[in-house]
């Protein structure tokens, strides 16, 4: 018997097998490119039928591997920060809009002038800030940009929703985890804030929001031509979708307070399951389950920066990786800003760019990767900061730093601590897996602990030198920012 698990980021679609005992079952993966559509203006977003489409044929071609004879039930992660609108007949009269679409930065200033009370009590409420990647600012984005859309939508949805919407026939529920990340959730009553989402965007707007469940109200029974298409899945429960940094931490093994997760992908995120305590500046409050609050940070920079500089640069990768092990850090003398795609946490400016300072003639493609690796490296420090206890361990995983040893030592050196890098390939995959297991056969999430490739203890020496790089970036982002 096998768990599927659909796991869709900002890069790929896929679908993945796994056996009962959480394990990713051999030549399984069933994989799709996927990008999203952006521009100047800062759009990004993904067209939901062309999204569908991709995911469906994952799960066509993973349904023909021999270990999906029985399949027991079918979990699902998402980027999280994603949402469309549905018109009355349940069609979509709007792309998908991710958390990387900036063009709502526009409507900030209106939205803090409407919020009740201040903006502190509103992120304790809803453990969001007032940011474009939320919806609030992309709601208003697109009311006031492209009325008609907006006048056209009934109803709004996750792209899980949407799909099992068209899978089974009939609407189904967001799931805590992603309503979580939508900047309306009471965290706290896990309910919409009716209030807030009046207050923000217009009477008119809360009979929009979906209701809400916890992941494990799984939808059950196929619609007649899915069951046909899908025969192994007629009778399998369909968990709600989980947010993909949710279902990351449960994989890393992150699963109580003395254990950090990194994840280094596209982009990058620090969190920690805290049950308790105030959100701390700058920081966010998700939801991986109902009883599973995740405190930490999301940057918009991790492997975007790598790639983007291996590119720009047009520096050929085969010796690279031996290069930057052997340069000691901070070697270059320059000052990055790594902000391609704005900021969030910890300063959440989203109209913040790239900036590097200290070119000179004799500065070289290297020294300006390893800068940008390191200055990824420096941000990250700055939330790790603010989540660490005295006895924290940080599980990093994710396929950036499993490419690049010699980051992840840089990322080590930055925050300072011990480092269990993962060799568990598929972290957020696997976390799905895991808390389905957790819920159908009721086996603790911690039960079977991560592999592990390394662990990388952070060098003194090399610590203090990331410090000295810390603070020149911290004086430059104050500079440009304040």
């Amino acid at each position: 018997m096998a768990l599927l698990v659909i796991d869709l980021g900002s890069s790929s679609a896929r679908a993945l097998l796994f056996s009962d005992a959480a394990r990713l079952i051999p030549d399984s993966i069933c994989s799709r490119p996927l990008a999203f559509t952006t521009d100047a203006a800062g759009q990004a977003t993904v067209d939901a039928m062309r999204l569908r489409q991709v995911v469906e044929a994952c799960i066509d071609e993973a349904l023909t591997h021999p270990a999906a004879g029985v399949i027991r039930a079918v979990g699902m992660a998402t980027f999280a920060g994603n949402w469309l609108g549905l018109d009355a007949a349940g069609a979509p009269c709007t792309p998908v809009f991710t958390y990387a679409d900036t063009r709502g930065a526009s409507e900030i200033a209106r939205l803090r002038q409407r919020l009740p009370g201040d903006s502190a009590a509103y992120h304790q409420a809803t453990g969001c800030l007032l940011h474009p990647a939320y919806l609030p600012a992309q709601y208003a984005w697109l009311r006031c940009q492209q009325p008609p859309a907006a006048a056209n939508m009934h109803s709004i949805s996750d792209i899980g929703g949407y799909l099992y919407r068209q899978w089974f026939e009939r609407i189904a529920p967001m799931s805590l985890s992603l309503a979580s990340w939508s900047g309306l959730l009471d965290t706290a009553r896990q309910a919409w804030h009716q209030g807030y989402a009046s207050a923000l965007l217009g009477g008119d707007f809360p009979p929009k929001l979906p209701r809400l469940a916890d992941f494990d109200a799984a939808e059950i029974g196929l619609s007649p031509t899915y069951a046909a298409r899908w025969r192994a899945l007629r009778a399998c429960p369909f968990f709600l979708a989980l947010g993909d940094g949710a279902a990351a931490n449960i994989g890393s093994g992150a699963v109580a307070e003395q254990h950090i997760a990194l994840t280094v992908g596209t982009t990058s995120a620090l969190r920690v399951v805290k049950r308790e305590g105030r959100v701390p500046p700058g920081l966010w409050r998700y939801l991986v389950t109902a009883d599973l609050p995740l405190t930490g940070g999301a940057t918009s920079e991790g492997g975007n920066v790598y790639q983007w500089t291996l590119r720009t640069l047009r520096i050929a990768d085969e010796r690279v990786e031996a290069e930057l092990r052997r340069r000691p850090p901070d070697a270059h003398g320059l000052t990055v800003l790594p902000h391609l795609a704005g900021e969030r946490a910890p300063g959440w400016q989203a109209a913040a760019s790239g900036a590097i300072l200290g070119l000179r003639p004799h500065t070289r493609p290297l020294d300006i990767l390893q800068a940008q690796l390191e200055s990824v490296a420096l941000r990250l420090s700055l939330i790790y900061d603010a989540l660490k206890t005295d006895s924290a361990m940080v599980m990093a995983g994710g396929g950036a730093l499993q490419a690049s040893p010699a980051w992840a030592r840089m990322i080590a050196d930055a925050l300072g601590c011990p480092m269990q890098l993962l060799a568990e390939p598929e972290v957020t995959a696997r976390g799905v897996a895991l808390l389905m297991r957790q819920r159908l056969d009721g086996i603790a999430l911690g039960a079977d602990p991560p592999a592990l490739s390394a662990v990388i203890q952070a060098q003194p020496a090399r610590v203090a030198r990331m410090k000295a790089a810390r603070q020149r970036q911290i004086a430059l982002y104050h500079k440009l920012y304040g």
